[in-house]
């Protein structure tokens, strides 16, 4: 048998990635990290509300909700270990129509199921008193919810890994995945046009955007499976410099069907933003349309009144790798080892949109037990 070069590569340089990573090298095993761009988490991980969900929304014993509710706890205890910058500061999904006050029950059921702690729902009093300014009837509130500086929490990942042997291949893709014997044989190439064949035991495609491609990759016919990706933009404006609005939690207003609704939040510097609304598009784009302020406006006066068009700076975009197409119902993550399918020691970590970024422990543990014994 020819020599491996890695126990295992991992598929891309985001935040999933990075969480797998470290755990696998911390598990004693030698790990490539291979990343396209010139640097790590600069794709979905650089571009979303950098909240820390609570495991509100999503459907009992899923893997969203599972791994959120777990994953928040072991974000909060590395943050507090290693001094990565975050903040505890709440959350209010708001109730501004007589209809959402049903969905706020709802949430607040759901939520508990799922293990998130201290959910409330509060009278408007309540609510305006600890948010001064809101237009609400009613309101969920969320004590566990928080934000956090997401390039310094995957760096922190990427820190472990390094420290526990990993290598960080930058600006290199995979463009061939096949099995020989009991290893893979992955062909990467660089953006200098350089190719490089490895051979590992295992794989993990945390490719975000991509992780379709890469699971085309190892052979899996990923329209038969569920596992075409279908890219979901989600636009964002900041609140413009002088606007007198300050907020001391994040503001939900009650969730649509592909989203959370455009809500408030902000960074821990205290910078205001809104978004992300839907989109789907054909083509990864992060161009913002400044016309589309007057929407926005549109939808955050229903909770937050004072705010209008000309208060709105466009900020950027994300794009969700939703496994629904437009018009589907609830798709949970994806992350499922493919030994039943031939593709033995391939772990395919598929959909990872929110609350990934919350989820990323529990998720890495997760996929580094699934490969225990390969």
């Amino acid at each position: 048998m020819a020599a491996r070069d890695f126990d295992g590569v991992v598929v891309g340089g985001g935040i999933v990635g990075l969480a797998c990573a470290a755990e696998l090298a911390r598990r004693g095993r030698s790990v490539l990290i291979v990343e396209r761009a010139s640097g790590v988490a600069t794709g979905i991980t650089a571009r979303n509300s950098e909240v820390i969900h609570a495991g509100i929304y999503d459907p009992p014993g899923s893997l969203k909700a599972e791994l959120c509710v777990a994953g928040q706890r072991m974000l909060y205890e590395r943050c507090a270990r290693l001094g990565i910058p975050h903040r505890r500061v709440g959350k209010w999904i708001v109730a501004t129509e007589a209809e959402d006050l049903r969905v706020l029950e709802e949430l607040q059921v759901r939520g508990s199921e799922n293990g998130a702690e201290g959910l409330e729902i509060v009278d408007a009093a309540a609510v305006q008193k600890a948010v001064p300014g809101v237009r609400a009837l009613a309101a969920l509130y969320s004590p566990s919810s928080g934000i956090i500086d997401t390039r310094e929490w995957a760096l922190s990942y990427l820190a472990e890994a390094e420290a526990h042997g990993a290598v960080l291949l930058l600006r290199s893709e995979v463009v061939a995945l096949d099995r020989a014997g009991d290893d893979w044989r992955v062909l990467v190439t660089s953006a200098e046009g350089a190719s490089h064949r490895l051979r590992c035991a295992v794989v993990v495609n945390a490719a975000g955007l991509d992780a379709d491609r890469v699971a085309a990759l190892a052979g899996l016919d990923i329209d038969a499976l569920g596992y075409r990706i279908h890219y979901c933009k989600g636009h964002y404006f900041s609140l413009a410099p002088g606007h007198p609005l300050r907020l001391p939690s994040l503001l939900y207003p009650v969730p649509s069907q592909a989203g959370l609704g455009i809500h408030a939040s902000f960074d821990l510097a205290g910078r205001i933003r809104f978004g992300p609304d839907v989109e789907y598009v054909e083509q990864p784009d992060y161009r913002v349309d400044p016309l589309r302020a007057r929407a926005f406006a549109t939808a955050v006066q229903r909770y937050l009144p004072e705010i209008d068009a000309d208060a709105l700076v466009p900020e950027g975009a994300g794009i969700r790798p939703k496994r629904a197409a437009p018009g589907e119902g609830f798709r949970d993550f994806l992350v499922r080892e493919e030994g039943d399918r031939g593709a033995f020691g391939l772990v395919n970590c598929i959909g990872i949109e929110s609350p990934g970024l919350t989820a990323a422990p529990a998720l890495a543990l997760r996929v580094a037990d699934l490969l225990e014994s390969r």
